[in-house]
């Protein structure tokens, strides 16, 4: 493996770490509806749990509130309950066919909570950047040790990952300060 190959793969699992988070943040609840929050929620069809999403059509109807049109008649009650189960402290109301699911006003001391979850997520997405600097150098380090590289590749190489990293975790700073705003927004 060469140096360019290893700051190539680094560069894109970086990436990927980005994304992860990205998908990680959809998840936490900010004040405003967001049919992503449901992604989660798992429900009995046929003796298997299937996502929501494979059972249901789950859309908007306003700022707060998730529609769910299950896709079979007698899916309602189940999706009902799964979604009522689910951790996310939500309370769907049924009217015939449609399940609509209220967001809940959060208190000033939920947000907090949120704001943290948040500042957590994002600090395991650095440390997932952070090993994959260390493993790049390493990878970097093999190759100097057995002479396929010189000392000023490696130098060279290590200050390439490290700009790429600075760059991956400044974009991360950015996700959370962005998805703060949002949770604690009225």
């Amino acid at each position: 493996m060469t140096i360019a190959e290893i700051k190539e793969n680094t560069e894109g699992k970086m990436d990927q770490s980005i994304a992860a988070f990205k998908n990680n943040l959809t998840k936490i609840r900010t004040g405003r509806a967001n049919p992503a929050l449901l992604d989660s929620v798992l429900v009995e069809y046929y003796g298997s749990s299937v996502p929501l999403s494979q059972v249901a059509n789950v859309a908007l109807i306003d700022s707060r509130t998730i529609s769910v049109q299950p896709w079979e008649k007698g899916m309602g009650a189940k999706i009902e309950k799964a979604i009522r189960e689910s951790d996310l402290g939500l309370n769907p109301a049924s009217m015939g066919d449609l399940i609509r699911v209220p967001m809940p006003a959060m208190s000033e001391e939920r947000r907090k909570e949120m704001t943290k979850l948040v500042r957590n997520e994002g600090e395991s997405a650095k440390i997932a950047v952070r090993n994959l600097r260390r493993d790049a150098n390493e990878s970097v380090k093999k190759l100097v040790k057995d002479k396929l590289a010189s000392e000023d590749d490696q130098k060279r190489a290590e200050t390439d990952v490290q700009k790429v990293t600075d760059k991956h975790i400044a974009e991360i700073d950015q996700l959370v300060a962005g998805k703060e705003q949002e949770i604690m927004a009225v």
